[in-house]
Parts: C-alpha cells; structure tokens; sequence
C-alpha cells in the first residue's frame, strides 16, 4: 500500500489485552487469535474470578500465552498495571443491559465512561500501538443511559487520538448490532422458551427490526480492523437486518407471539449511522467508516486512504435496519437458530 499507510500489520508476536475478556465476545476473540495467530501473550482482564477460572480450565495458563487478570476498568492504578507491556488492546469490558443502566445510572458511568478513560489514559502512557473499543448501535442517537453512556465513551476514544503527542498510540471503534447467539440476546432466549415448551413469545412490536451479525464474523472484523486503523474512526460492519416476527415464525408454525410494547429506552428499529453523521461517512465496499470530525493527527492519510478505497456516502445517507438493503429470510434465521447455543 502507499501513501506510508501501515496495514496488514499481523497479531504474531504481539502481547494483547482484551478487557471484559470472559464475556461471550472475549472468549471468542481468545479462541480466534490463539488459532490463527501466534501471539507473544494474551491478557484476559476481567472482574469475575468464576468466569476466569472456567474459562482457565479450556484455556490454561500452562498450556497457552495466556494470562489471567483478575481488575475492574474502573479501577485506574489496576487498569495501569494490566496494560504495562501490552501492544494491543480490544476493550470489550461494559455495562450493556439497558434496564439495569436505567436503574443504576452511576454504575454504569463509571464503568463504561469512567473505566473507557481509564484504558485512554493506561494505553498512551505504557505505550501501547492501537486500542480499539467496541460500541454498539445503541450508541447512535441514544435514547437511553446505556446508548449515551457508550456514546460518550466513543467520543472519549476518538478524542484519545488528540492527547497521545508523539506517542504511537492510536484508538478506532467498532459498532455494530445484536450479536447473534450472545449472552442475553433474544435469540437463545427465544431458544430456550422453546425448549421449555412455550409456544408464544414475547415480542416488543410487531414492525421491530435488528441488525444481526453472527459472532464469529464480529471478531473477525475486529480482528481485520488492526490492520487498516489510522486512529479515530468509527467501523461500521455492513450487516443484514431481520423481522422480529420473522425470528418467530422461523420456530415453526406451532409458535405465535405476544405483543408487549417496547420497554424504556428501546428503540422499535436499530440505527447505526443516523443522517446527521452521513457527512463524515465513508463507504468501503463491505463496511463503513465514520471519519473524526477533528483529526489534525491524520488528515492527509484519510484522504489518501479513502481516495484508494472508498467514496463518499451521500449527504442523506441513513443505515437503518428497517431501511437496510439486506434481509434474512426466515429459512436464514432457522439457520442461525439451529447454531445457537442456550
């Protein structure tokens, strides 16, 4: 590649740090990189000593690059010491249940703000290459804490790049959707009320849409963002959208449901690049780049970059999921069904 854009920079030899790393994407991301790559060490930072210990027991210290770190990302002095070393962070680590964030607003402050500068703060001053953090799309035109609270930590880790001077660190996001199959998401619990016999599920509103990604491609895009990262942008998968009545009806036609309303904060369709960011938006083929409104530290590299790769999205640019040009069929979901776990 031209233009001094470093990509295709490989995991191998690397020691990388995955905050929030026992959760349903960390472990995946562990599995991945130790599979594919041959990095120096992986850090596994994480506040649930049972989830270490059960993940330790797939995963052992004694047979893998792989050490457990017991911390919280609120905890600045622990945050600090676990990324001494460390080349490579993707921080996972969030409070993401929208009804517990409603209830306790100052838990989630301090863990998904407070603990996101945090990692800022531990990255740049041991010297660590690239952070990037994952978001979600609720973190577009927010409606509730969890939304905001992610928004700002976005704006936080964007503003990072800001701070670093002549240190080599760089942070970029990833946002995406519902991830199919993780902890919490309807998809299992759809599952598992079949399973257990009942027959009409709960459905917020008849006309609700998703955006859907399987988790393994979520990692994967992740992982290949590493490699293309300049600092300061917002990756954005471009994922297909599904019918909540559609995931019902892929149980079978003995399966009906029950409408309950949207609950507080819920949203009836998912945004991930609301209009008012169209003017920043980049389309690169099978992602979106949403750039920085201020980037001083890389201007010049975005326009190149994006002159060789990308275009311009228009100015009216809206992805929707109830607007998206890609659905799954029922016979899909059925598909994604049938690979998830309870």
């Amino acid at each position: 590649m031209q233009h001094n854009i470093k990509i295709g920079q490989s995991l191998n030899g690397k020691s990388i740090l995955i905050s929030g790393g026992t959760g349903s994407f960390g472990k995946n991301f562990v599995e991945t990189i130790l599979k594919k790559y041959k990095p120096k060490k992986v850090v596994i930072f994480s506040r649930d000593e049972l989830k270490q210990y059960e993940m330790a027991q797939k995963l052992p210290e004694a047979k893998y690059p792989i050490r457990y770190f017991i911390g919280d990302v609120r905890d600045r002095n622990r945050v600090f010491r676990a990324c001494a070393g460390i080349d490579i962070i993707v921080h996972a680590a969030a409070m993401k249940h929208v009804s517990a964030a409603e209830y306790n607003p100052t838990e989630c402050i301090a863990t998904n703000i407070i603990g996101a500068q945090n990692i800022i703060d531990a990255s740049i001053e041991n010297g660590v290459s690239k952070v990037i953090a994952l978001s979600t799309d609720k973190a577009a035109n927010p409606i509730n804490l969890y939304g905001a609270s992610k928004l700002c930590s976005d704006k936080l880790f964007i503003a990072g790049n800001n701070l670093v001077g002549k240190n080599i660190t760089r942070f970029s996001v990833v946002r995406y959707g519902n991830v199919a199959g993780s902890r919490g998401s309807v998809i299992p619990y759809f599952k598992k009320l079949a399973i257990d016999n009942i027959k009409v599920f709960p459905i917020t509103d008849e006309t609700a849409t998703r955006f859907i990604i399987a988790l393994d491609d979520g990692v994967d895009f992740v992982i290949n963002r590493f490699s293309d990262m300049l600092g300061g942008e917002i990756f954005i998968p471009k994922l297909p959208s599904i019918k909540i009545v559609d995931l019902v009806n892929s149980f079978g036609q003995d399966y009906k449901y029950d409408i309950i309303g949207l609950r507080s904060g819920e949203k009836k369709h998912e945004i991930m690049i609301p209009k008012e960011e169209a003017r920043n938006c980049i389309d690169m083929g099978k992602y979106y780049i949403i750039q920085p409104s201020l980037s001083w530290w890389n201007t010049k590299n975005f326009n190149l970059f994006i002159k060789d790769k990308g275009k311009k999205t228009d100015i009216n640019f809206e992805y929707s999921s109830h607007t998206n040009d890609s659905w799954l069929t029922v016979k899909d979901i059925k598909v994604i069904i049938d690979k998830t776990n309870v």
